[in-house]
């Protein structure tokens, strides 16, 4: 059977494609068949984009960095840094839910993999397009969520918000993964961990150290 998720994240640059990335590497390993989509990704050097989220995914699953598996990956590409309308603008575009509903559908209804990863661009709330947060994406495609939160400073409010307007637009919240924090004046990450956990009772919360990979394990 086939397993669905949508990665979204509590905050931007929270470590939504580590997790992912994470996923794909312990999926492979137990011999499960994987694939990922991040539909639209902002911030992109088409001339140097190995390290970018959408390079990194097709890292993790093996496959070669090629125009052809960029498009694959992630069809709206934007060159400027900010949220996916405000660099499609600059670029005389305009991104609508709609379209972004169409190529995650046609994504979805062409694979065949034993996991199938949507990634999100930015926060639950951030604009994903003119007239759409990522939440309203989540949303029209009903899939389960797994959420993905940090441990910085203020990183607790920034998750639990995430997952409570999640719950609250009925989707299914599958695990948080707190994604460590690289700065050493951070708060204490197993703290911070079970923080979240004390206020989301019921869900699953997962530490994800920024070395190793072997808290994805239990999730494939």
């Amino acid at each position: 059977m086939m397993t669905r998720w949508f990665i979204a994240g509590a905050h931007t640059d929270v470590g939504k494609t580590f997790v992912a990335c994470g996923l794909i590497t312990a999926a492979r390993a137990k011999g499960r068949s994987v694939e990922a989509f991040k539909p639209a990704v902002s911030g992109l050097d088409p001339e140097d984009w190995a390290d970018s989220d959408p390079g990194r995914l097709l890292a993790a699953l093996g496959r070669p960095l090629s125009p052809e598996t960029l498009q694959a990956m992630s069809p709206l590409r934007f060159k400027a840094a900010l949220s996916p309308p405000m660099a499609a603008r600059r670029e005389g575009q305009d991104l609508r839910l709609e379209a972004m509903v169409d190529l995650c559908a046609a994504a979805l209804s062409e694979a065949t993999a034993d996991l199938m990863l949507i990634e999100g661009a930015g926060g639950v709330m951030s604009p994903l397009c003119e007239d759409a947060t990522n939440l309203d994406l989540m949303a029209s495609l009903g899939l389960p969520v797994l959420l993905v939160g940090g441990s910085y400073l203020g990183s607790i409010s920034h998750t639990l918000t995430a997952a409570s307007v999640i719950q609250a637009r009925g989707l299914e919240l599958v695990a948080v993964v707190l994604s460590q924090d690289a700065d050493p004046a951070a708060p204490d990450f197993a703290e911070t961990l079970a923080d979240v956990a004390h206020f989301l009772p019921g869900v699953r919360v997962i530490p994800a150290p920024r070395h190793g990979q072997a808290w994805a394990e239990p999730l494939i």
